[in-house]
C-alpha cells in the first residue's frame, strides 16, 4: 500500500478513469455489434451513425487514438456502403 497522500489520491483517480475508460470501449463494442446485426438499409444507417458518434466521443475522451477510430470508422461504412449501391 502507499503510503503518501498523493499516492492514494492517484490510485482513486486510475479506478475513477479505469471505470470510465471501460464503460465507453464497451459501449463502443456494443454499438459496432448492433450494426452488424443489423438487418434493414433503416437500421443500417442509424446504427451506423450511432457508431461513428461513440467512436467520436471515444477519441473525445481520450480512450482511443483518432487514427483507430478513423480505421474503425472506414471498415464499418465500408459494407454498408456495398450494400447500399
Amino acid at each position: 500500500m502507499p503510503h503518501h497522500k498523493s499516492c492514494i489520491k492517484r490510485i482513486g483517480t486510475s479506478e475513477k478513469s479505469r471505470i470510465s475508460n471501460r464503460k465507453l470501449k464497451s459501449r463502443i463494442h456494443h454499438t459496432i455489434k448492433n450494426l452488424r446485426n443489423a438487418k434493414d438499409k433503416e437500421t443500417t444507417d442509424i446504427e451506423l451513425k450511432n457508431a461513428f458518434s461513440v467512436l467520436d466521443k471515444a477519441v473525445k475522451a481520450g480512450v482511443i487514438h483518432k487514427n483507430k477510430a478513423a480505421n474503425q470508422k472506414s471498415k464499418l461504412s465500408t459494407p454498408v456502403n456495398k450494400t447500399a449501391s
